[in-house]
């Protein structure tokens, strides 16, 4: 079996194509276009069809990538700017009307850093429901969301889709959000990277521990997934950093099954995830609840 680099990142697997093709070529069934928001560099990938599907290895639908490298370099307004710039992307994907209610997943094992994004942003994002339902004085503004941590399998014994299978049955959402850490192919994009698509998420398939899907299909209402890379595979990254330093590698296959069941991340994870998942739950709220300010979020979650 010929071995492929491992990402989650639409972006990466299109460049991964492009080098793989001659340049001339055009890939027949897909979209790209860059743009720049709020001082944030995005790319934005649509995968048209089953051309575009089988030369990506990725469902059809829109992938958005935010580089939040000024998050990073710790830039004048960049969490604000940023919180913005997913804000902005996020509403037209999601396409809410104003009645409608959502349901925010945090997926992974909020004991491993790596693993964490999916549940320390589900407790930055607002949970409002019972507020909306039982204050509507005070609350009658926002919309309703209801937020869930499904921990892991192997803790839990429950799959997070059956978990979510349950919550849909009782509650009713006209949309669900799904959070949880990706994988890349560069160390370059790990916890600078964000990805917004509308074509659900397989929790563990960034690490190759794949776990029932979240999508429309297995759920019956629209599924937006939200993540950020937090570790690349150790054969993926030796194999590009080799190829960056002018080595051509025919034995790809080797790095794979030396390298594969290694995962880097960086020595700054813990704090790289947590102002990560903060820029996501704001962004989340922001997006969620019209009008919603950067400190308006502060007020509500301090």
């Amino acid at each position: 079996m010929q071995w492929t680099r491992r990402t989650d990142l639409a972006v990466e697997a299109h460049e991964i194509w492009r080098e793989s093709a001659a340049e001339t070529t055009d890939l027949q069934g897909v979209v790209s276009k860059e743009e720049k928001i709020h001082g944030y560099d995005i790319t934005k990938v649509e995968i048209l069809d089953e051309r575009g599907e089988t030369a990506l290895g990725k469902k059809k639908g829109s992938y958005i990538t935010v580089e939040i490298d000024a998050l990073h370099r710790r830039e004048e307004e960049a969490f604000t700017r940023g919180v913005h710039a997913i804000r902005d992307q996020l509403i037209p994907l999601l396409n809410l009307s104003e009645d409608d209610t959502v349901l925010v997943v945090g997926l992974g094992n909020r004991a491993i850093t790596p693993d964490a994004i999916g549940p320390i942003t589900a407790k930055h994002t607002l949970a409002t429901r019972h507020l909306v339902d039982h204050l509507p004085e005070h609350f009658g503004a926002f919309r309703r969301v209801t937020v869930l941590q499904t921990g892991v399998l192997g803790i839990t014994g429950v799959e997070s889709a059956e978990l979510v299978k349950a919550f849909v049955k009782q509650f009713h959402p006209d949309c669900i959000i799904a959070i949880d850490a990706l994988a890349s192919r560069k160390l370059s994009r790990v916890c600078r990277t964000v990805q917004i698509c509308d074509t659900g998420i397989a929790p563990g398939s960034g690490i190759g521990n794949r776990r029932a899907e979240l999508n429309r299909e297995t759920l019956g209402v629209p599924v937006i997934a939200l993540g950020a890379p937090t570790v690349v595979d150790a054969g993926t990254l030796a194999l590009d950093l080799l190829e960056e330093s002018g080595h051509n590698m025919t034995n790809k296959t080797n790095f794979h099954q030396h390298g594969g069941s290694m995962i880097v991340t960086p020595k700054e994870i813990d704090t790289q995830v947590a102002d990560i998942s903060k820029l996501l739950g704001y962004a989340l709220n922001c997006a969620l609840h019209k009008g919603l300010t950067v400190g308006d979020v502060d007020m509500l979650t301090s």
